[in-house]
């Protein structure tokens, strides 16, 4: 016997939704928590041209939190239109929004804190009296006249005590506290022009005056603190309409935690995948293992180029042209790790804000002219004939010394061409070698470290890695000022291609020439690679295109064609590299601490290690104890 049929539930009538209930749901989406709230009124503050702004945070926020600033201030008729939904004075119009340049756009921030929480605003237009507005879990208070300073308070509490639902989901007091100081520091960093106060739970917290030093840079190092500021390296980059500044670590400063690593853009701080692979992609050449580089990174650029609507915490963009902004940051941050030690030392004193000096310049000593290591050395880093690359991993022969003769090499070891410059013999003047970062040789040290003497005291030298590094440098210019040659495949590689994959094939076609992969259509839905790069001859072909598509059709570049050929430049100059246990001449060790100085990237190996490590006077005065 059948079953009856089970009748079907009718549906609820279609109904529109009450404005409070409304404004809770927007709220879910704009406030999340407490550091979320202070960062839409830290955009508020910052909007209204303030110079000076105090923020109070009670319990982490979820008691109590408030942003006075010392801005244009809101006429008293204007404060109920604060506080209702989908009211601004920012935008007027979709060409407003499509350039704008306001922190704050969409008018719903305090409209949503008003539906989960209490508000009260506080504010005075100059030449104007004060007023004070306040809202209670979506009701709305009368304007009343209040003393006030010129500017605006705004005052949130109990946050999310009227919907336990939403308030669970919060974390302790302290996990919240820790939030708002992060997007504190976020705003700090941002807008350097602007003086900050933070006080929690009744006590000072972080104090920070304008600062007016090139760049900002003395208020990132303020914010991010002395172990970051002693690491640091200044990028000041413009690149047509968009510019990059900020500061980066070196590599020995990585940590195993993404701890450090913050984005703006046009002043905004933003979370985007395009900016943390650019950076990620110019530290790989210098980067150990899964370590985390270290950063600071402001972009700017017009604001038509970039859509801010993306997100309703604003948290995310768009760029209008992300292969060019990735780019852009790329060979920014890669020129700020790549120059010589003796460019570094040369732009210190103009470049570093107080605290970020180098280790060459840290006591005040006067810094390098450029180029004074090849005046003095006539030492030069140059090409490399492609047969020299493939038998030898050898660079070219050494130029003459300018100050000592040619003296006889001991084992034969730099006519084999090993890449330190023989000719470089003796110690140089003693005003020479004060002058030079890295000092002059005074002997080895077990076969593996050079120990050298410089104007601050005793430099030790990893002499494997630093060589390493010397000959990697070189090999990559010998490849990059003849190009890839290609390998032709007997059988062209087939696969199916998605459509993105074919979209980037054709959209990539002369780039991909020039990295040495030929990828051309088979089908409709299908594509062959008939060549690949030589050096990458062994390598899976298929595997090889498709992670090459897919960066380019996401990032405009592909790095997995330079990754796996500098690995395995890089295993070609460590076999070239001097390897440990081999005596060396003080002339041998001296024209490898030149190398160095002119040599890109020089403070790390090929793996991110440190080449080597200054130890100053005051440290070995220490030791023993001199001085006390």
């Amino acid at each position: 016997m059948d079953s009856a049929p089970r009748s079907a539930q009718s549906p609820a009538p279609i109904r529109a939704l009450p404005d409070t209930l409304i404004s809770q749901i927007a709220a879910g989406e704009v406030v999340e928590r407490p550091a979320s709230a202070l960062r839409e009124l830290l955009d508020n503050a910052l909007d209204a041209g303030s110079t000076r702004i105090t923020v109070r945070i009670a319990q982490g926020g979820l008691d109590m939190l408030s942003v006075e600033d010392d801005g244009c201030g809101i006429p008293p008729d204007e404060l109920p239109l604060a506080l209702a939904r989908h009211a601004t004075s920012k935008i007027a119009s979709l060409a407003d929004l499509e350039q704008a340049q306001s922190l704050g756009f969409r008018g719903e921030a305090l409209a949503s804190m008003a539906a989960v929480a209490e508000v009260e605003i506080v504010s005075r237009r100059r030449g104007q009296p004060g007023a004070r507005i306040s809202a209670a879990n979506g009701r709305l208070g009368e304007v009343a006249p209040a003393a006030a300073a010129p500017g605006t308070l705004i005052t949130l509490r109990r946050l999310f005590h009227e919907i336990p639902a939403r308030r669970s989901f919060l974390k302790s007091a302290a996990t919240e506290a820790g939030w708002c100081i992060e997007v504190f520091k976020r705003a700090a960093i941002a807008h350097p022009q602007v003086a900050w106060s933070l006080w929690q739970d009744g006590r000072a917290g972080m104090q920070l005056g304008p600062d007016s030093s090139p760049l900002g840079l003395q208020r990132l190092a303020d914010v991010l603190g002395k172990s970051f500021a002693e690491h640091a390296l200044p990028v000041d980059a413009r690149i047509g309409p968009l510019a990059v500044r900020g500061l980066v670590c070196r590599p020995t400063a990585a940590r195993a935690r993404a701890e450090v690593q913050q984005c703006f853009v046009n002043r905004r701080w933003v979370r985007d995948r395009v900016l943390a692979h650019a950076v990620r992609a110019a530290y790989a050449d210098v980067l150990h293992g899964a370590l985390q580089p270290q950063y600071a990174l402001l972009v700017e650029l017009p604001p038509e180029r970039v859509d801010v609507n993306v997100h309703p915490a604003k948290s995310e963009v768009r760029f209008r042209e992300s292969q060019a902004v990735h780019q852009a940051v790329f060979h920014a941050v890669q020129r700020a790790l790549a120059p010589a030690l003796a460019g570094r030392v040369a732009e210190a004193s103009a470049t570093a804000a107080p605290g970020l000096a180098t280790p060459a310049s840290r006591e005040g000593r006067a810094p390098q002219a450029p180029g004074l290591f090849e005046r003095q050395s006539g030492m030069r880093q140059g090409a490399l004939s492609l047969g020299t690359v493939l038998q030898a991993y050898a660079p070219l022969e050494p130029g003459p010394s300018a100050w000592v003769a040619e003296a006889p090499s001991r084992d034969g070891w730099a006519a084999a061409g090993t890449g330190i410059d023989a000719a470089a013999r003796g110690a140089p003047p003693a005003d020479a070698a004060d002058a030079l970062p890295l000092g002059h040789a005074i002997a080895q040290l077990h076969g593996i470290y050079i120990l050298a003497q410089n104007s601050q005291g005793l430099v030790i030298v990893d002499m494997h890695a630093a060589h390493e590094r010397v000959v990697y440098e070189r090999l990559k210019t010998a490849w990059a000022e003849r190009g890839l040659p290609t390998q032709p495949l007997l059988v062209p590689a087939g696969f199916a291609a998605t459509p993105q994959e074919m979209g980037a094939a054709e959209d990539n076609a002369e780039t991909l020439t020039a990295m040495g992969l030929d990828i051309a259509p088979a089908g409709p839905a299908s594509l062959a690679v008939r060549a690949v790069p030589a050096l990458l001859a062994r390598a899976d072909p298929v595997r090889l295109a498709r992670a090459a598509l897919a960066e380019l059709a996401e990032f405009g570049s592909s790095r997995t064609l330079e990754q796996r050929r500098n690995a395995l430049l890089s295993t070609m100059a460590c076999h070239g590299a001097v390897r440990a246990n081999r005596a060396l001449n003080l002339a041998e060790m001296n024209a490898l601490l030149r190398d160095m100085e002119a040599t890109e990237r020089s403070d790390q190996c090929n793996h991110g290690r440190p080449t080597w490590r200054q130890v100053s006077l005051a440290e070995l005065d220490a030791l023993f104890l001199r001085g006390r």
